[in-house]
């Protein structure tokens, strides 16, 4: 059975019709409330519409209003009789692309929109390799505006034979594509009377049904996050390390190594506020006690003795994506923040950056505002890393300047 939660982002240029889409999404699936509707359909005849404009549904700052374009990640929590939803509708311009990879950073699915007249463009390509690089599990291409090209099956056919090729350079081994009209509803929660060449779902049928394709199952990964001791009268003695399970479950009794000491013990108790628990799966925050008093603080991590151990580095190869205009060039100090620990860094190579034209990766020696690219970073001390498609959580990284405190990129360790 597919799963209970579904992470959704939205990406596409702008004018592709992405929040039109949501909204009509929202619309027809009846999870908007009475009053929500009337608030657009209020400021849709204010703005001189003959109808409700749906993509006011998610186009909440006034700025995009304004302009009719999406220029910050929305975010749209819905539920279905079959499924809940998590669905991120981020912006189209180049210049946001850093919106597009928060968004994707934790999706499920990546809905890929392509206005029919236009076709596969540069911005198609950088969204594709964003989601490739991102390991979103399932890619879904949307051939939006299909009204505006007379529902023709032979211009659908050639924007998806356009993708193909790229998805083909990006080495995404499968996509599904789907004929839209997001304005009038066509394939988007029901089936099209005006495309019955295609024979598949809509896309919230699609989205309902679709199984996610599970993350390697790994031995528990917990960051401390920050060593409590209240010392109070109460509780003299305790000590304890709050943070969160990256990986795996934890489970009291559990032999644990701390890295990147390598100092062993065991699970003694995991807390919560409501009491102790047995056990504590991924995603959960607890704080952890230890059968031994070690030197454990902020930056240090459990992890249960079992294969496979994570990477314990000083130098990490990465995949960038590049956040701001000052270009990146060797040489340049940064601080890496990975999961709670952070760390000097120094970049000593630019290996390569994705072409987004061609879809290939050419030589560089500089990356730019919205490049992704191959970089050698030396490190000042020790971080625990897996590769960031066996565990997202632990095999990504941010870097900040040090002295603005800006994030100027997102990491993936390869």
């Amino acid at each position: 059975m597919p799963g209970d939660l579904l992470r959704v982002v939205t990406a596409g240029s702008v004018d592709d019709g992405k929040s039109t889409l949501v909204g009509r999404l929202l619309h027809d699936a009846k999870v908007v409330l009475a009053d929500q509707m009337s608030a657009v359909e209020a400021a849709s005849e204010r703005r001189g519409f003959a109808g409700a404009d749906l993509a006011l549904l998610v186009d909440g700052l006034r700025a995009e209003r304004e302009q009719g374009i999406t220029i910050d990640v929305a975010y749209r929590y819905f539920a279905t009789a079959k499924r809940t939803f998590i669905l991120a509708d981020t912006p189209g311009h180049v210049q946001y692309t850093r919106n597009m990879v928060t968004g994707a950073s934790t999706a499920d699915v990546a809905v890929i929109l392509v206005d029919a007249r236009a076709g596969v463009i540069e911005q198609t390509k950088r969204h594709l390799a964003v989601a490739s690089l991102l390991r979103v599990s399932e890619i879904v291409l949307a051939v939006n505006k299909m009204d505006l090209v007379g529902y023709a099956e032979d211009v659908f056919d050639r924007i998806v034979a356009d993708f193909s090729v790229a998805a083909s350079n990006l080495k995404v081994d499968h996509f599904t594509p789907i004929p839209i009209a997001a304005l009038s509803g066509d394939n988007v929660v029901h089936g099209s009377q005006n495309m019955t060449w295609y024979a598949g779902e809509a896309l919230l049928p699609f989205l309902e049904q679709i199984e996610v394709a599970g993350r390697p199952d790994l031995p528990a990964r917990f960051p401390v996050q920050v060593v409590i001791r209240p010392q109070t009268a109460e509780h003299p003695d305790y000590r304890g390390y709050a943070g969160r399970v990256e990986a795996g479950i934890l489970r009291t009794g559990d032999p644990v190594r701390v890295l990147p000491s390598g100092r062993d013990t065991t699970i003694a108790a995991i807390d919560t506020p409501t009491g102790e628990l047995s056990e504590a799966a991924a995603g959960r925050s607890v704080t952890v006690r230890l059968s031994d008093e070690l030197d454990i603080a902020r930056g240090d991590m459990l992890v249960v003795w079992a294969d496979p151990m994570p990477m314990q580095r000083r130098e990490l190869d990465a995949t960038l994506c590049w956040l701001i205009d000052k270009p990146l060039r060797p040489g340049d100090r940064y601080v890496l923040r990975h999961t709670t620990r952070a760390v000097r860094a120094v970049i000593d190579d630019i290996v390569s950056k994705l072409d987004v034209t061609t879809v290939t990766s050419t030589e560089a020696n500089s990356l730019e505002l919205n490049d992704i690219g191959i970089v050698r970073i030396r490190l000042a001390d020790t971080v625990v890393t897996d590769p960031y498609e066996v565990n997202r959580s632990t095999g990504a990284f941010l870097l900040v300047d040090e002295n603005s405190g800006a994030t100027v990129a997102a990491g993936l360790v390869r």
